[in-house]
């Protein structure tokens, strides 16, 4: 991060759970050094009941809406920062946000999911999103809808992977067994991805399949192992030949979590082709295995399974280019805050000097 950027205050909106991109930035703005304080998301849901009321009856409005955007507004009066960062659909009205925007203090939101998927849109977050000084989107898909609907600055900023919960890891033999596969596949259990878990499993694949709601599926019933946390599925990692990686299509990803965080823990990838992933993986064979249809799927799954000197070179270049290519969430953040500071210090130049002497 830039000398000058060094000091800046933050106030971050997003899910506390360990595994979620709003605490990833949490652990980034540490390790930055930039002060900054954090409020939880999940505080906007209400009690599990409360909130799938609100989901199916209310558009998908969260039960504390307006009691969160308070809570946003009154930290930002109190502790002045001069960065609000917020995640996903993050449970901040249009009006809390430009009450936000008139303090002096730059939005900015990383959009992690699309919002005119038809199982997510949510108008109450249409209607805020125009009030941000810049969204980051995580596809490319929606720049121009984004733009369209009024929002004034509109970025691609992909995924990135926390080091410290993905990396290669060394299970116990024992351990190792338990978990080893042909191919393993970690997401969720999106019915356009039940086809290729279908497939391979028909074709005799020994499958490592982890994620939620898998046992919704008779196909898939006895062979989900599950929602597991990183530990487990880096030991799952390490066990298996080949890893797979599906974007989420009612997202119109172009790459997903998975993209980085796979390779991160020493995958072999067999990856779903998009143009976000050529750009981010280069061409066939250099860093991993792509398809475009099942049966490509199942022939590249087959032909890695029995090449394993080739399932070394592709986990190694795979993971040099992530580990060393500056993919991290801290430098996802030191982006976002770099586009913030210079939003900032082009409207106040006082504020540049200043931050520049420090």
């Amino acid at each position: 991060m830039k000398a000058g950027y060094r000091g800046t205050k933050l106030l971050i909106a997003g899910n506390g759970t360990r595994e979620h991109v709003g605490t990833h930035f949490l652990h980034a703005a540490a390790e930055l050094n930039l002060p900054m304080q954090f409020a939880d998301v999940r505080t906007a849901n209400g009690d599990p009941l409360t909130r799938r009321i609100c989901w199916h009856l209310m558009k998908r409005r969260p039960a504390r809406l307006g009691a969160f955007s308070a809570r946003i507004v009154g930290l930002c009066a109190d502790h002045k920062p001069e960065i609000l960062l917020t995640t996903g659909f993050a449970p901040i009205t249009a009006a809390a946000l430009k009450t936000v925007g008139s303090m002096g203090i730059c939005r900015m939101n990383y959009l992690t999911d699309d919002p005119w998927n038809p199982t997510q849109r949510a108008p109450w977050f249409m209607e805020a999103l125009p009030e941000y000084d810049e969204i980051f989107s995580t596809r490319r898909a929606n720049l121009g809808d984004l733009r369209a609907l009024g929002c004034k600055g509109v970025s691609y900023l992909p995924f990135g992977f926390a080091p410290d919960l993905y990396f290669p890891d060394s299970p116990s033999p024992e351990r190792k067994a338990e978990a080893e596969s042909d191919v393993l596949f970690a997401g969720g259990a999106d019915a356009d991805r039940l086809p290729y878990i279908k497939a391979l499993s028909a074709e005799g694949f020994k499958l490592g399949l982890y994620g939620a709601y898998w046992e919704r599926f008779a196909e898939t019933r006895a062979l989900t192992r599950g929602y597991q946390p990183p530990a487990t599925v880096r030991e799952a990692v390490a066990a298996a030949k080949v890893v797979l990686c599906l974007v989420r299509r009612a997202n119109r990803d172009g790459t997903c979590m998975r993209s980085f965080e796979a390779p991160a823990m020493g995958a072999c990838m067999l990856t779903e082709k998009t143009e976000e992933h050529l750009d981010l993986f280069g061409p066939e064979g250099q860093t991993v295995l792509y398809f475009e249809s099942i049966g490509e799927m199942i022939e590249k799954a087959r032909w890695l399974v029995e090449h394993e000197a080739e399932r070394r070179r592709l986990k190694a270049a795979a993971h040099r280019l992530i580990s060393e290519g500056r993919h991290t969430y801290q430098d996802r953040l030191a982006t976002i805050v770099e586009r913030a500071s210079s939003r900032l210090f082009s409207a106040n130049p006082v504020l540049c000097s200043a931050r520049q002497r420090a």
